[in-house]
């Protein structure tokens, strides 16, 4: 009962896709630059977002590399979504040298962190990097992959070190399991088993919005915004509010990171560009107001 899971290959596998993939036809997202009305900035103007996770964002749910290159694996709905407003870069460790020129982060459903990772994830953020964070509990959803299948989703999160250090516990929330929708400020976020966040005693700066179940913190000079649950990334699902629900969550968490996101340093005087990339995201060709389904 867990969601479809990203491929994860190693570093040296992932450099082969990179490569082997570099020649390959664009996404909706990617190709081109932004036509007249578009609210979408140019390509080579759009900010660049790394991207790690189990949940199949980047690589869709693929069985192996092989369907990766030959374009068979199912494309998870929120890439091109995401490719509207950002580049991506696809992520499989967070030491410096992979975090370096990079002002966003997006962590779907990540695997366990080492504690060197945990570290640098740190350093970064307080140096002024902006994360939005899926943490769930306890995946729902469907998978192609059987149970104990190390392709599927990482079931629980095992974040709580980083967790703890921001000032954070992540607990499991009473409820009977049926979807529902909770309110944050923005469009109704799908929640399903969430957990929800209680600060601790010392070390938060955190606020808490959507029953408990969202946290935005200030992280130093970063900030991060951590949904307990990641439900509204399910791949196989019929969501409707769920595109509409991730581009609003990115454009909170990403706020003020504009055409130069990318170049540490430079956020603090950045234009927020909040309400464009959101309206940019939902006018995505099979985004938006539609249905992520599989």
């Amino acid at each position: 009962m867990t969601k479809g899971l990203i491929l994860r290959p190693d570093a040296a596998g992932a450099g082969l896709l990179l490569a082997l993939l570099a020649s390959a036809p664009a996404t909706a997202g990617d190709a081109g630059d932004a036509t007249a009305g578009d609210p979408c900035p140019p390509v080579q103007s759009r900010p660049e977002l790394g991207l790690m996770g189990t949940i199949p964002i980047f690589w869709g749910e693929a069985a192996s590399p092989a369907e990766v290159i030959a374009g068979t694996a199912e494309t998870h709905w929120a890439r091109p979504l995401l490719e509207r407003a950002y580049r991506l870069r696809p992520l499989d460790t967070l030491d410096a040298s992979a975090l370096s020129g990079l002002s966003l982060l997006l962590l779907a459903q990540p695997r366990a962190l080492s504690p060197a990772e945990n570290v640098a994830l740190d350093e970064w953020v307080r140096g002024g990097g902006r994360l939005l964070l899926f943490a769930d509990p306890l995946m729902t959803g469907e998978s192609r992959f059987p149970l104990g299948d190390k392709r599927r989703p990482q079931d629980v999160t095992l974040l709580s070190p980083i967790l703890d250090h921001w000032g954070l516990s992540l607990q499991f929330a009473d409820g009977d399991g049926n979807a529902r929708e909770a309110e944050a400020g923005g469009p109704p976020i799908p929640l399903q088993y969430p957990g929800h966040f209680a600060p601790l005693a010392e070390g938060s700066d955190c606020t808490l919005a959507a029953e408990g179940a969202l946290a935005r913190c200030r992280i130093g000079d970063g900030a991060g915004l951590i949904l307990a649950d990641a439900a509204l990334l399910d791949l196989h699902g019929e969501n409707a509010g769920a595109p509409r629900a991730l581009a609003w969550l990115a454009a909170q968490a990403y706020a003020k990171a504009g055409a130069d996101a990318g170049n540490r340093g430079t956020a603090g005087g950045e234009e927020d560009n909040t309400r464009n990339s959101y309206t940019c995201m939902l006018n995505a060709e099979g985004g938006g107001e539609g249905e992520p389904g599989g």
